[in-house]
């Protein structure tokens, strides 16, 4: 399992608002960042104080009821015997191999048998399981290749700086192109931002080169990357490139900006992770011929709207004429 919401978010309410009793574990990585998605969830949440399931008192009460769990670590509880493996997908993810009475069972969410840019792939167990429950998400689905995603990311880059736009850049591919150089690129999400501490006290659980990397530099320390803490401190003149939170485009300064932004066909909104139904960000993967604004009122949607699978974070491009 994992620490995104759609996996985890009923567990404050289960263990401080129900009867149960019983004990649960994580992996150090995923309780450190839990805390902060479950933070962050209150605060964004736009329902009222009666109505939230939980608040930021009954987190700190649950989190201090969660117990760790090192990868390869066996566990005993009521007769019950259990042990994780990494699942790669993100920072902590893990499967649990779960054995009562000699029958085991491979538990697991979100798994990745493809080591990525920062993590090591998914295990591959030394003995077949009896039982697999598995994530089905996309169990059907034939994903592009990495490569393939990234070729179609670059040509977005490209095809938006010849009309004097603005784009989102990895690394190595901004090195290699100076001429892009004078694009700013903004880093808005507070809560990213407090991720990424935890992703570098765990660079030992990265792929083996983020390791040798860090041996020399920080590569999570982003040199090209400017940090917005809101839309008022932002200079919306010229080209530039926001990467903004949350990611379902419903609140926040995604919502700002893609409100800003959506009547222009100059602009562009490339979304580079699994959003779910009923928010705006999925909505507008169909570009539909218009949207509703916070307001109540509607907007033409113009600008250019982009589905590449990446990660959860939302990205938002402004084109302007050069």
């Amino acid at each position: 399992m994992n620490f995104h919401l759609d996996h985890a978010a009923s567990l404050p309410y289960f263990l401080e608002k129900t009867t149960f009793k019983g004990r649960v574990f994580m992996t150090h990585a995923t309780k450190a960042i839990y805390k902060l998605f479950l933070s962050d969830y209150v605060k964004v949440s736009k329902v009222s104080v009666e109505d939230m399931l939980y608040d930021e008192q009954d987190i700190l009460r649950f989190m201090d009821k969660i117990e760790v769990i090192d990868f390869h670590q066996t566990l005993e509880v009521n007769g019950i015997r259990f042990w994780c493996y990494t699942a790669g997908h993100v920072l902590g993810a893990a499967m649990f191999m779960v054995d009562i009475a000699g029958v085991r069972v491979l538990y697991t969410g979100d798994y990745s048998r493809k080591e990525d840019r920062h993590l090591r792939a998914a295990e591959i167990l030394q003995f077949s399981p009896d039982i697999c429950i598995i994530e089905s998400t996309y169990g059907v689905q034939l994903h592009q290749p990495r490569n393939v995603r990234e070729k179609r990311f670059t040509d977005v880059i490209h095809s938006t700086i010849s009309q004097g736009g603005c784009v989102l850049i990895p690394d190595e591919y901004w090195s290699n192109h100076p001429e892009l150089h004078n694009i700013p690129i903004y880093y808005a999400s507070p809560l990213a931002k407090r991720c990424m501490a935890v992703y570098r006290t765990y660079i030992n659980s990265m792929n083996e080169r983020i390791c040798n990397q860090f041996a020399n530099s920080n590569p999570f320390d982003f040199k090209h990357i400017s940090t917005l803490k809101s839309i008022e401190n932002f200079n919306d003149v010229g080209p530039s490139v926001v990467m903004a939170s949350p990611n379902g485009l419903q609140s926040g300064l995604s919502r700002q900006l893609f409100e800003t932004w959506c009547s222009d066909k100059k602009n562009a909104c490339v979304i580079p992770g699994y959003v779910v139904e009923g928010t705006l960000a999925k909505t507008i993967i169909n570009e539909p011929k218009e949207v509703t604004l916070m307001n109540g009122l509607t907007a033409p949607l113009n600008m250019q709207v982009h589905y590449i699978s990446f990660s959860l974070m939302q990205i938002l491009h402004r084109q302007v004429c050069s």
